[in-house]
């Protein structure tokens, strides 16, 4: 079978689509004809190192050539102890080295596909989708009728976080730059901020809730936007480019700063892939209420080209890689631009 294998740290070139061999299904997991993956952050540092190697992927090259973590695709067969799953069933989730053909998932990282979801869309959700749920309902407790920021609002974790907040009841303001307000609005924020024309930390308004996927602001700063007992939950340190000394300062000094007064700033840290999570975003996704935004298409011979475009930090939600030998009809009909929602498109009605 075919996949991506990055077997040393560097740009997207050091990418390689490669012969290897097919997976078989170990005891408790599933083997995924793979229909589309999609790309995050994670991607990118995990071929360029730097952080990657903080986390334990290798020092002087990746411990694992595989590449990818988001997937939709086919039960093709399953191993020992399976229970849950058949050949045949249509699935999403997350499992190692999803660019490829095929590949291996435990069978508590996948749940059932909704049948009105596409396999591209499905890909777009787990990462970035549980990113968001998580660092909104675990580490900012986001309550229906908080007022909340997002910022970032128009990138692949920001996207879900405006659509995830709504769906708890809350009233969201999403900052982005101008190209990118009609997306904001789009999804469903009530209110946009142009970055290039206002700081949101300086204009006067508080939040209970803020959900940064950027990262740009000092604590002092966060805090000032913050309205009494509001937090400030920090998912991401802007993209590509990571300052590792800003990075450990927001992780550090972020809580002992909160320990003054009752506002609360802090790093969410790395989600955690969980079956729970996956099966209720399914279910919003079912019912409309999250609708991903895909801003590219790539076949997967031209995923170095994909991570490409993502690291230069300016995609509209997701970046989508298909596995052409396996395509849903409706995704080639997405592709005409007839049933699909893009970027800046109404995702409702």
């Amino acid at each position: 079978m075919k996949a991506i294998q990055g077997r040393r740290y560097g740009p997207p070139d050091v990418l390689r689509l490669e012969e290897v061999d097919k997976p078989v299904p170990e005891e408790g997991r599933v083997l995924l004809r793979v229909c589309a993956a999609s790309l995050n952050a994670v991607d990118w540092h995990g071929i360029h190192g730097g952080i990657a190697r903080l986390f334990g992927s290798g020092l002087r090259r990746p411990k694992d050539p595989r590449v990818g973590t988001d997937v939709a695709g086919r039960v093709e067969d399953v191993g020992r102890n399976v229970s849950r799953f058949k050949p045949g069933d249509e699935v999403f989730g997350a499992c190692p080295g999803a660019l490829a053909e095929y590949a291996t998932a435990r069978e508590d990282r996948v749940v059932p596909k909704p049948a009105n979801v596409t396999f591209e869309q499905a890909a777009a959700v787990p990462v970035a989708a549980i990113t968001a749920l998580q660092g909104l309902r675990d580490t900012g407790h986001i309550r229906a009728g908080q007022t909340v920021l997002v910022n970032g609002a128009s990138g692949g974790v920001g996207t879900y976080a405006v659509q995830i907040a709504k769906a708890f009841g809350t009233e969201v303001t999403g900052v982005c730059s101008p190209r990118n307000l009609d997306t904001a609005r789009s999804i469903g924020a009530d209110h946009v901020i142009d970055y290039t024309r206002e700081d949101f930390t300086k204009i006067g308004r508080r939040y209970d809730l803020i959900y940064d996927v950027v990262g740009n602001h000092s604590i002092s700063a966060y805090k000032r936007a913050l309205n009494p007992g509001g937090r400030c939950v920090i998912a991401g340190m802007g993209f590509p480019s990571v300052s590792i000394a800003r990075l450990l300062a927001l992780m550090i000094a972020g809580p002992l700063r909160s320990k003054i007064g009752d506002k609360k700033v802090g790093f969410m840290g790395i989600a955690k892939l969980d079956q729970k999570d996956l099966e209720y975003l399914g279910k919003l996704l079912e019912a409309g209420k999250v609708v991903p935004v895909i801003d590219r298409r790539y076949p997967l011979r031209e995923t170095a080209e994909a991570l490409r475009y993502l690291g230069e930090g300016h995609a509209r939600g997701k970046v989508v890689v298909t596995v052409d030998t396996a395509v849903d009809p409706r995704e080639a009909v997405e592709r005409t631009g007839q049933a699909s929602v893009q970027a800046g498109d109404p995702p409702y009605g």
